[in-house]
């Protein structure tokens, strides 16, 4: 349950300023990984905040607009598929973060990173395991990050038609799998995640020509 009693943990002397940082994004075949940064003003209670993967899209994308809104300061940044193929996805949605953080015009003393680990960050940074559901600048920061990356998800529809990446969001559906090997891969599909998924039906398939 979000609340702040979790988050006022967090409050010293020394940290007076919080953010939250979550990423969206990780397992998909396609498409950047997206993450947000957000700072609440502290106290403040959106009705209805919650871990994005626990809400409607109809929820997550009014809760995107209050919190923009209501927020001290937000970041939205992602790291495209070519830096996820070099660095690997947990790096990759490190990176974002990291990017999310230095987009804002508030500099935080801390930051709250949704999982069990924070990496590099340019600012001290504390992993909480599943933080977006615990803790309120987390939970906003999964709604933004995964509204802005469904959007994004809808403009790579137009782009690469055929694909039902506005349905999919770039996940591993049965008919995107199957889209996959009857037209080859598009370039904002990542390689190495394909290789994965598909397997035998994808090394057997010369479907990379096209790349």
């Amino acid at each position: 349950m979000v609340s702040w009693d979790l988050q006022n943990t967090f409050y010293t002397e020394t940290v007076s300023v919080v953010c939250g940082c979550d990423e969206a994004g990780r397992g998909p075949l396609a498409g950047p990984v997206f993450a947000a940064a957000v700072i609440l003003p502290k106290g403040l209670v959106i009705e209805e905040l919650n871990d994005s993967k626990k809400l409607t899209e109809r929820e997550r994308n009014h809760l995107y607009d209050i919190i923009r809104q209501k927020a001290l300061a937000y970041g939205i940044a992602h790291a495209e598929v070519y830096e996820i193929e070099a660095i690997n996805i947990l790096n990759a949605s490190m990176l974002a973060m990291r990017r999310a953080i230095e987009m804002m015009p508030i500099k935080p003393d801390l930051a709250l990173v949704d999982g069990n680990i924070a990496r590099d960050f340019p600012i001290p940074a504390q992993p909480v395991v599943k933080g977006d559901g615990k803790i309120p600048c987390i939970a906003a920061a999964s709604v933004l990050a995964k509204v802005a990356r469904d959007r994004y998800c809808e403009e790579m529809d137009r782009f690469y038609p055929g694909y039902g990446f506005a349905k999919n969001k770039g996940y591993a559906t049965k008919a995107h799998k199957a889209a996959i090997l009857k037209y080859g891969p598009c370039p904002v599909h990542r390689r190495s995640f394909l290789k994965k998924t598909l397997g035998d039906s994808f090394e057997q398939q010369d479907i990379w020509q096209s790349w």
